[in-house]
């Protein structure tokens, strides 16, 4: 059993922090918004008070906010983790946020004394539910092999992927393959529409073929039925795209298709569907069809 501080409970926390609680270590959970720590607490965890409550007794400390400010107020700003953890604290981010900005905090963590992995993760809510989750890892492999019972409470496809940062920067490289992928997808649905084909028996059969994918079996139900409920926001996608056009530029690495995709995820979040899900491209392929309706 570990004592585990969870710092972030959204659409993505809040299920892996109830999995690590009953998968029986004891998690104090906090949260911008209280409530969201409710079914922690019903799960067997507490509602801490704020970071410092959380954390004043944790082993190990989880993060799980949405971007590099967010993780960098959590860890390094007043009343944060490198303000109140214990000594030698294991530190999981699990956010998705700039690879510099990992490795910066991680030399921070080391003079502190404590440990950083970066783990970010992919599979959406439906793999944080079901403890699905790939987990690109990065950081010391001691410091992995340490934290491995954890994910594996949360996660299947977990792998160490390297140094500090090479955990965000695989993420990265996921978000770019998964905003094709949903773009790509995007564009079929409505270009068979378009010839009044069956459209649910058509992406049946493209799923057991070459063009198959995660994306498809994932997003298919969301297209067909125009149900865009947010398992993973287009807002948080579009920051992922600018990591990778950022991080791409810095080591000079043309990424013409992934500077498109950004371009059209950016389009979504400027009429409006930033807090759709991600699948929601598919309104911007009708947009751009003439096709559109609200």
């Amino acid at each position: 059993m570990t004592n585990i501080a969870f710092i972030g409970l959204g659409i993505m926390g809040s299920p892996m922090a109830v999995h690590l609680a009953t998968a029986g270590h004891q998690v104090a959970g906090v949260n911008l918004d209280p409530s969201r720590a409710r079914p922690l607490v019903e799960a067997g965890g507490r509602a801490a008070e704020s970071i410092a409550d959380a954390v004043k007794d944790a082993d190990v400390v989880c993060v799980m906010v949405p971007d590099s400010p967010d993780v960098e107020l959590v860890l390094a700003g007043e009343g944060g983790v490198f303000e109140n953890a214990q000594p030698d604290a294991l530190i999981i981010d699990f956010s998705s946020i700039r690879p510099d900005v990992t490795i910066e905090l991680a030399r921070q963590a080391r003079e502190r004394g404590f440990r950083l992995l970066d783990a970010p993760v992919s599979g959406g809510e439906t793999g944080a539910r079901n403890a699905a989750l790939s987990i690109m890892v990065g950081g010391e492999a001691g410091d992995f092999q340490e934290a491995r019972p954890l994910f594996d409470a949360v996660g299947k496809t977990i792998v160490h992927v390297g140094a500090s940062g090479a955990g965000q920067t695989v993420k990265a490289a996921n978000q770019l393959i998964v905003a094709a992928n949903i773009q790509a997808l995007s564009e079929a649905v409505v270009f068979l529409e378009a010839y009044g084909v069956d459209t649910k028996a058509a992406l049946e059969v493209l799923g057991g073929g070459l063009a198959g994918s995660a994306v498809l079996n994932q997003k298919k139900e969301n297209m067909l039925s125009r149900s865009f409920q947010p398992g993973f926001r287009i807002d948080l996608h579009h920051k992922d795209m600018g990591i990778v056009t950022a991080a791409a530029r810095e080591r000079g690495v043309v990424v013409p298709l992934g500077s498109l995709v950004a371009q059209l995820v950016a389009s979504a979040r400027v009429n409006g569907d930033g807090g759709l899900d991600h699948s929601a491209l598919l309104r911007g392929v009708e947009r751009l069809s003439g096709k559109a309706s609200d």
